[in-house]
């Protein structure tokens, strides 16, 4: 049976399709368009960061956020050859920040172009109170002290190691961990009399640890480059976050926590 359309009945039905016209459109932007958070809108980004950034970078999140209404950031933090490896596997994650620029740029192929956000220095970290007395990196080649670096394939490994061959400094570690925080760990847990870290490190220990400074002309610089991942699922607010980074709030938080600049 066919029914007549009564001019009301039109009305009705043309009202109808211009109500779904939009709903129809914002159905497929949700599948194809970047959600930067904007007003109504929650974008959520993960962002893979080195274990010496866990203070500085919770810190900054909090700003970014307050900065980026919409925006969450969540961190994971690890040893940056750890953080390779999951950027390797595939893992979903929007940007990642090494603790230097040979393992970003083993990952060429899986992030956007990196800027280099920070720079970072050596220093020994000793007990509370340097209760062994250590005065220089020679002081660590004692027999009587029980040293604790990083593993050879951690960043922080890889620059203590330089540091040491270029004093022809011989330490035999008690023990290799897998990143600076857990190097720093056991030293503030009197498990070890001393081990390399970042001078940064020794900031967040909060006085459970005590740094003696490494004079520059034997020391390393660390650098910190950060990068978008291919993978991620929001490119743009990726891209913003990590071009925030080398903005002026950023800059003044890793300052603030004895990072150098860029």
């Amino acid at each position: 049976m066919t029914i007549a359309l009564t001019p009301r009945r039109a009305a009705a039905g043309a009202l109808t399709a211009a109500l779904l016209l939009p709903l129809a459109a914002c159905g497929e932007e949700s599948g194809g368009t970047e959600n930067t958070g904007g007003e109504g809108q929650r974008t959520e980004l993960t962002v893979l960061a080195a274990a010496s950034l866990t203070d500085v970078f919770k810190t900054a999140g909090t700003a970014y956020e307050k900065a980026h209404p919409g925006t969450t950031v969540k961190f994971s933090f690890a040893g940056s050859q750890d953080l390779a490896a999951q950027v390797k596997q595939g893992a979903p994650a929007d940007a990642l920040v090494t603790a230097d620029e040979k393992t970003m740029d083993g990952l060429q192929a899986d992030t956007g172009t990196p800027t280099v956000i920070a720079k970072n220095r050596l220093v020994i970290a000793a007990g509370k109170g340097n209760p062994k007395h250590i005065k220089d990196l020679n002081d660590l080649a004692k027999s009587d002290l029980k040293v604790v670096l990083a593993a050879p394939e951690v960043p922080v490994g890889r620059y203590s190691q330089q540091v040491l061959d270029q004093q022809n400094v011989d330490v035999k570690p008690v023990s290799q961990e897998p990143n600076v925080r857990a190097v720093l760990s056991k030293v503030e847990l009197g498990e070890a009399d001393a081990g390399l870290v970042y001078k940064t490190d020794i900031a967040a220990a909060d006085g459970k640890a005590e740094g003696i400074d490494i004079p520059d002309a034997q020391n390393a610089i660390a650098a910190y480059p950060a990068a978008t991942l291919e993978v991620s699922e929001h490119s743009a607010a990726a891209a913003a976050f990590v071009k925030w980074l080398s903005g002026a709030e950023a800059q003044k938080i890793l300052a603030d926590a004895g990072f150098q600049k860029p």
